[in-house]
């Protein structure tokens, strides 16, 4: 059974920093391609990063990219993501997923960006 399960979130200020965690079990994790989502309030899904099975390859949305960082530690079937200098508009619920669409994805960990 596939496990997806997302932690790290929390309340932060504009400019802050935060760090999720990912915690996979159920499938081969090391030789998947891994992906972060998110879901602003009343938005759908959006695709926010991906790393190849390796962590050789990285991409990110425009609007993340030089703010965020995304790893993986294989020998622990664990995604990361590092969010640092974070925006209002940054504010979502964030999940990791095995596609970019998000149809596989995990119960997700709500991230607040607040003054």
């Amino acid at each position: 059974q596939v496990r997806l399960a997302e932690s790290g979130g929390g309340l932060v200020q504009p400019g802050g920093s935060l760090r999720l965690t990912c915690a996979t079990s159920g499938f081969s994790f090391s030789s998947n391609y891994m992906h972060w989502v998110r879901q602003a309030p009343g938005q759908g899904l959006e695709w926010v990063s991906g790393i190849s099975a390796t962590g050789r390859l990285t991409s990110y949305v425009d609007s993340v990219k030089g703010r965020f960082t995304i790893s993986r530690d294989n020998a622990k079937n664990t995604l990361y993501l590092q969010m640092n200098s974070l925006k209002f508009e940054d504010t979502a619920l964030y999940y990791c997923a095995r596609d970019k669409a998000g149809n596989v994805r995990g119960q997700g960990t709500l991230v607040t960006v607040s003054s």
